[in-house]
């Protein structure tokens, strides 16, 4: 199966768009109920439904030092990116990594 995604309530629904407009399955806080959601639920759900959870929070990469089960996270810093940077980067990790490398692995964006 493809890598789906999961974007933290932060993360523009712009990408999102740009995801979805390429064909990839991506689901966001918003749209799951989960706006305002504590950290650990929100990565709870992701894992539940096995997708790699994208995000720009720094906490994240603290539930994983913690040993917190996850089926993968895609962290980019606030503003270092652009939009289509994301998504492209994104993308990549869609085409070129499976569901079981991710598990409990980050990719740094």
């Amino acid at each position: 199966m493809s890598i789906r995604f999961h974007l933290d309530e932060n993360v523009s629904s712009s990408i999102a768009a740009g995801l979805r407009s390429r064909g990839i399955d991506v689901t966001t806080a918003f749209e799951a109920g989960l706006s305002g959601v504590d950290d650990p639920a929100q990565l709870a759900f992701a894992t539940s439904t096995g997708r790699i959870f994208v995000t720009h929070d720094a906490d994240y990469l603290r539930l994983h030092s913690e040993g917190v089960a996850h089926a993968g996270i895609a962290y980019c810093r606030q503003g270092t990116l652009s939009i289509g940077e994301i998504i492209r980067s994104l993308t990549l990790i869609h085409d070129l990594l499976t569901e079981e490398e991710m598990v409990s692995k980050i990719e740094y964006l």
